[in-house]
């Protein structure tokens, strides 16, 4: 083996560096930058290595990866996830803040660049155990972020923050004798200046599309310039423009000519049980505020959604509760129906997937990927029960886990380390109706050929990707699937209840899940209208946004799409796939079977009402990393952000207007002050819009609460109450003060909407704004527009929020915290329950998530 450096690339320090410490055999050859390796390339790359049989690797993290593999140490996913964020989310940045930093000089504002990344990490470390990445010993992930990050964080003139834990970890790593040798050879003399010959041979780095909007909403406080608060201050003087649009849908809604068509959909969740706050904020409610966002701002959307029916964990809960399939679906397809009503979801259908039209989809889908050649048959091992008389499909069998040896994983996926298992993989699987030991049999299946499509498929990824917003997660799975090679999938079962095989020589099979369930976004649509092609075989005018949790992921951006791609039937594909991480329940995860954590059918009996969860629930969104639902934080956030700050502004801006101008807007002349005052809020308005274009819910939230703090501070420093009891000018300023702060509790109504919608048009019904006063300031790009004018009348002001006292909080965190028997459920029992539960283990506790994928 031969590798090929260059000084001054920091690419090179992660190679040698890995090198030197897994003592892999290998030649070190020194080059210049401009000496071409790879010949096939068209431009110099390094470092390059020449492996024995002649092949070359000239990616600086495969080339670390095939070192450690050779030495016969282990890569971890979650090591593979941070080798994937430095490549895709790191390096980016950290390229541009190196080039702004040695070749501009600009030093503090390539430290601002890397202040957003180096938080993440320092967040992800700050609650580790392990003096490493991921684990007590050095890994591959430890060296390549080491090396890549060496030139920033070496340098004592570049201000990143403190960064307590990462700066640890920093110098653990770097006290490695392969580090120090590593860094001696490819970067000597002072720091940064020995990186200068080798960015100046660099093309200039731009940050990624998702990454382009101001850092600003996340550090510092914006400072307004003179310009900007002039120009805020004149287009909210105009006050509202007439607008015509209204909140109200004429369905069916179907595509137009000339409007923004946006399909919505949100991962189908299991109907065999009661969905938690993870699912709920993971698919469905992340998809309605974007939804409803969307409709303020005047796109022509769709949302759908529905219950997924089909598959082996509807017949295991119906063996469970002692009731057919089809009862199972009738129950819980009413529960979940109901939760999401309360938790004021607003579809435009809710529909579900077992229908003739799915039967109809699956089917014409299935018949043109067996006529384009797509679909071959193959006999493989299964596991059958001999004293059930079947095979044992996924859900029916469980066993210790080949990979992490987790002793309760299923047939299909293990819950604790992720891998997808072959259920014959299993060590002591067990038969999860009767307990017996199963045995392996041979059957005949069906496999989609995941490798014959995987051309076409990575095509259609690069324009997704590079035009669409995808979350960070969500490219990093796709990446790592098509990373370690495609390969053909099973689309059969041995089941009875799914979607028949149409082939007489597979009568007695059905559709597996993961194949049939993402067909039911098609079938649920064909049920809401008969001209559903008009959303889904149009991807000229539609475009798709994908709401999931991150395991889901796969069969998204790479199964359901190699099925519609091989069909060829010009389908609509998603453009933007939005994926989140996990929200845990305290420390622990939600179990239903063990009484932990906060399901959708009890969250309405604890008091707090609906627009409160979809508060918390959208400001803890686990968008970059897990996070976790707290009941104290959850009481903090309510009577800090909602009570004491959002509502307190509001309440008090109502309450001037009331109290001292008799419910009549009072004149507004505006000064400096209120013209600042206005800038920054057409500011915060302007990133709500930039980060909800980009579907950056949580962080969007946040604008919000930083609107009615400018609010509460414009207030307190101006004081209208003292200045209405004194002469002429003082009564004008508190007129002023107060009409200026009463049309932003008019604006917070309207941005409130996507997230709390209850506490948005109560806020409207007491000042009597406007009907169209919220799609008239969302649409217009981030204007701040007066919408209550001088002589408007308001209605009568109420508080909005309720203080969450100790004494309660205490009584649900004990309630939910698994001392309550597994029989306190909100749905009551079925009578032969207490039969099945002798025949039946009960299942594994649920990841936090809604999927499709695991069935």
């Amino acid at each position: 083996m031969k590798l090929c450096v260059s000084e001054g690339n920091p690419q090179c320090v992660k190679a040698l560096a890995a090198l030197e410490h897994t003592g892999v055999k290998s030649d070190v050859q020194l080059l210049s930058h401009e000496e071409k390796v790879v010949s096939f390339l068209n431009s110099p790359v390094l470092p390059v290595a020449v492996l024995p049989n002649g092949q070359q690797l000239f990616s600086a993290n495969a080339i670390c990866q095939y070192l450690f593999e050779v030495a016969g140490k282990e890569i971890t996913d979650a090591s593979r996830q941070f080798l994937e964020w430095e490549a895709t989310e790191l390096q980016p940045v950290l390229l541009q803040a190196l080039q702004v930093a040695v070749l501009q000089g600009k030093r503090d504002e390539a430290g601002t660049l890397l202040r957003k990344p180096l938080s993440w990490l320092e967040q992800c470390l700050s609650g580790k155990t392990t003096p490493f990445l991921t684990a007590e010993t050095v890994e591959v992930a430890d060296i390549v972020l080491w090396a890549a990050l060496y030139p920033v964080l070496s340098d004592s003139s570049l201000e990143v923050g403190e960064l307590r834990s990462v700066r640890g970890w920093f110098e653990r790593v770097g006290q490695l004798p392969a580090c120090t040798r590593a860094v001696q050879k490819i970067l000597p003399g002072k720091q940064p200046n020995a990186l200068k010959n080798f960015l100046q041979k660099q093309p200039a780095s731009h940050t990624q599309r998702r990454e382009n909007l101001s850092t600003e909403t996340e550090d510092a406080e914006h400072v307004m310039t003179e310009e900007e608060i002039k120009a805020a201050a004149q287009v909210w003087s105009k006050g509202l423009a007439e607008c015509r649009e209204t909140l109200e849908r004429q369905h069916p809604i179907l595509p137009k000519e000339g409007k923004r068509n946006v399909l919505v959909t949100s991962a189908l969740p299991y109907v065999n049980n009661v969905p938690h706050l993870g699912n709920i904020i993971g698919c469905v409610l992340s998809a309605d505020v974007f939804s409803r966002y969307g409709r303020l701002r005047g796109w022509n959307l769709l949302y759908l959604c529905g219950t997924d029916e089909y598959g082996t964990a509807t017949e295991n809960k119906a063996l469970e509760e002692g009731l057919t399939p089809r009862e199972i679906c009738d129950k819980y397809f009413a529960v979940h129906n109901a939760i999401y009503k309360w938790f004021q979801i607003d579809f435009d259908y809710f529909g579900r997937t077992t229908t003739q039209q799915q039967t109809e989809i699956s089917q014409n889908i299935f018949f043109r990927l067996l006529e384009r050649g797509f679909l071959n048959e193959d006999t493989v091992e299964q596991l059958r029960c001999e004293n059930c008389q079947r095979f044992l499909a996924d859900r029916f069998v469980e066993g210790v886990c080949p990979h992490c040896k987790f002793p309760e994983a299923r047939g299909d996926q293990c819950d604790k380390c992720g891998r997808l298992i072959n259920a014959v993989e299993l060590k002591d699987p067990q038969c999860k109706v009767c307990g017996n030991t199963p045995v392996i049999r041979t059957s005949k299946h069906l496999f989609l050929n995941l490798p014959k499509l995987e051309g076409e498929l990575e095509k259609w990824l690069e324009q997704s990707f590079s035009t669409g917003d995808w979350t960070a997660n969500a490219k990093q799975i796709t990446r790592s699937w098509l990373r370690d090679g495609l390969k053909p999938r099973c689309i059969t079962r041995d089941l009875k209840w799914g979607t028949p095989v149409p082939l007489p020589e597979y009568k007695d099979k059905v559709f597996y899940v993961w194949f049939d369930a993402p067909i039911g976004y098609l079938s649920i649509a064909a049920n809401y209208t008969s001209e559903w092609e008009k959303w889904w075989k149009n991807p000229q005018q539609v475009e798709l946004y994908n709401f999931m949790a991150k395991d889901n992921v796969p069969f998204h951006s790479v199964v359901f799409p190699c099925s519609l791609l091989g069909a060829e039937d010009n389908y609509t594909l998603v453009n933007n796939l939005i994926a989140t991480e996990y929200l845990n329940y305290e420390d622990t995860k939600f179990s239903k079977s063990r009484g932990v954590g906060v399901f959708g059918d009890m969250a309405k009996d604890t008091g707090i009402p609906s627009d409160v969860w979809r508060f918390y629930l959208t400001y803890v969104r686990p968008e970059g990393q897990d996070s976790s639902f707290s009941w104290v934080d959850l009481a903090l956030k309510n009577n800090s952000e909602l009570l004491n700050n959002l509502g307190n502004f509001i309440n008090r801006a109502g309450m001037f207007v009331s109290k001292f101008f008799n419910g009549c807007v009072p004149e507004i002349v505006l000064q400096d002050e209120d013209k600042r005052l206005i800038a920054q809020v057409s500011w915060e308005l302007k990133q709500y819009i930039q980060l909800l274009d980009k579907v950056r819910i949580r962080d969007a939230l946040k604008c919000i609460l930083n609107i009615s703090r400018h609010g509460n501070q414009y207030i307190q420093s101006n004081e209208p109450w003292k200045k209405i009891k004194g002469g002429d000018e003082d009564r004008k300023r508190a007129g002023t003060v107060t009409g200026v702060s009463v049309n932003v509790a008019c604006l917070l109504s309207a941005m409130l909407e996507p997230y709390m919608p209850t506490i948005s048009q109560t806020i409207r019904t007491q000042l009597q704004a406007p009907d169209n006063c919220a799609i008239a300031m969302l649409s217009a790009e981030g204007h701040f527009l007066r919408s209550l004018p001088t002589g408007h009348q308001i209605g009568t002001i109420s508080p909005l929020f309720q203080k969450l006292e100790p004494e309660q909080i205490e009584m649900l965190r004990k309630k939910f915290g698994g001392q309550q028997p597994e029989e306190e459920t909100l749905m009551g029992k079925n009578p032969s329950d207490k039969t099945s539960k002798t025949q039946t283990k009960p299942p594994a506790a649920a990841k936090p998530t809604t999927t499709e994928g695991k069935n």
